[in-house]
């Protein structure tokens, strides 16, 4: 009974969700079909993340010209996608190459605009530039940017055409003229693109015998501070740590760092999920049940109020109170790792956050992984690996992606399935 009763837990399980993440940073996400969302075009001049392009938080630093001689050549590849028109004013062919990540964001968003514009194809004006027509440091000279507007040139398209392009991952979108958008992406070898995980390693649990512990120190079986409630608020509990659905000691990853007014500071990475308030809070209120939200940490924004909980080792917690985040910032730190416990949730550097990522719906995301849970309530083991993802997230990785449409994730989502 037992093997047909698994069987039975992960379809549905993958009708549902595929996986929360490949473990807990970005991959592919397969859900429900939601009611589409209105999208708000871009404004004139204005660019998406509200950062500078050649940040962290954006496309990243300018890493050198690519020639036809260059060894880095090979890094382009040319994008024969019928659904785009490429001007290729040169004749040369060079709009049409692009390094891997911009060619997979570009054949996304012409999909997007074939669906909301039928008849009306995207269109590509200027891409790899080998001719140092760009500013110095362009990301064109790169294969990294692209330039582009409708085929029907209508110019009253082009602010929804930047925010299509915001939604198909480009990281980094500029309206940047009447007559073009501007879009760039990360470098494929990155550390920007490759932002897995969870939690870095320097941050802090609290167990149950009093001490803190660093979160790369963790060990399945060991019991942590985590919240009763399924939206994050509740009682503070201690839970045993099931297994880690992503652990790597060593990549660089880029975190989402939340100060706090109570002066706590939490990092994520983009796509993970967090518990917010719901309209104003109140600093130092308990939240009810049900007044708390998740958001994924590249959401989280000054003003919100997430649940904090401070005490020195050893104290007994009860629960926790809000405090208003007053900056977000992006920073790069070793190793990124995702503990899963029972309840889903995790105190961590002070900080109430979801175990899970990618799929915005707490209860949704703990559903999915409810068989992994029960499993090991049966045998007391998950088939725990020292590092990488988990087996049971490359599992529902691979039914999903069997049976499922895509639904609404996290942009970065789509980045990484294959990572």
């Amino acid at each position: 009974m037992l093997l047909p009763t698994l069987v039975t837990c992960l379809a549905g399980c993958a009708f549902l969700l595929s996986p929360v993440s490949e473990g807990c940073g970005p991959g592919r996400g397969y859900g429900k079909r939601r009611s589409p969302r209105k999208l708000a075009p871009l404004a004139y001049k204005q660019f998406s993340p509200n950062v500078a392009e050649k940040t962290l938080g954006a496309s990243g630093r300018y890493e050198g010209k690519i020639t036809r001689n260059s060894e880095r050549f090979k890094e382009l590849t040319p994008n024969y996608n019928p659904d785009i028109i490429f001007k290729d004013e040169e004749n040369t062919g060079a709009d049409r190459m692009m390094t891997q990540r911009c060619k997979d964001k570009l054949n996304s968003l012409a999909i997007s605009v074939m669906n909301l514009w039928p008849g009306v194809r995207l269109r590509v004006t200027e891409g790899w530039d080998e001719d140092g027509h760009h500013s110095e440091e362009s990301l064109h000279y790169e294969g990294r940017a692209v330039d582009i507007t409708t085929s029907d040139r209508d110019r009253n398209k082009y602010a929804m055409l930047a925010r299509l392009a915001v939604e198909a991952g480009f990281d980094w979108v500029y309206y940047e003229s009447k007559a073009h958008i501007h879009c760039s992406v990360k470098s494929d070898h990155s550390v920007a693109a490759k932002s897995g995980g969870c939690f870095p390693g320097e941050a802090l649990v609290s167990l149950e015998d009093g001490h803190q512990k660093f979160i790369r120190d963790l060990r399945p079986g060991e019991r942590v501070l985590t919240s009763s409630g399924s939206d994050g608020s509740g009682e503070l509990v201690y839970d045993e740590v099931v297994t880690f659905l992503d652990r790597d000691p060593v990549t660089q990853k880029l975190f989402y760092t939340l100060q706090t007014e109570a002066g706590a500071h939490l990092s994520l990475t983009a796509a993970h999920l967090l518990f917010v308030s719901e309209g104003n809070c109140s600093e130092g209120a308990v939240p009810a049940r049900g007044a708390l939200r998740t958001v994924y940490a590249s959401d989280a924004q000054p003003g919100q109020c997430v649940l904090v909980v401070e005490g020195n080792a050893g104290q007994s917690y009860s629960e926790g109170h809000l405090s208003r985040i007053t900056r977000v910032t992006v920073r790069e730190s070793r190793g990124a790792f995702a503990p899963l416990t029972k309840r889903g949730t995790l105190v961590v550097d002070g900080v109430v956050a979801s175990c899970y990522a990618v799929v915005d719906q707490q209860s949704l995301a703990h559903w999915a992984f409810s068989p992994l849970r029960l499993m090991h309530s049966w045998t007391s083991a998950v088939g725990y690996q020292e590092d990488g993802v988990h087996w049971y997230s490359r599992l529902l990785h691979w039914l999903g992606g069997m049976l499922l449409d895509s639904g609404r994730f996290h942009p970065l989502g789509v980045a990484q399935a294959d990572r």
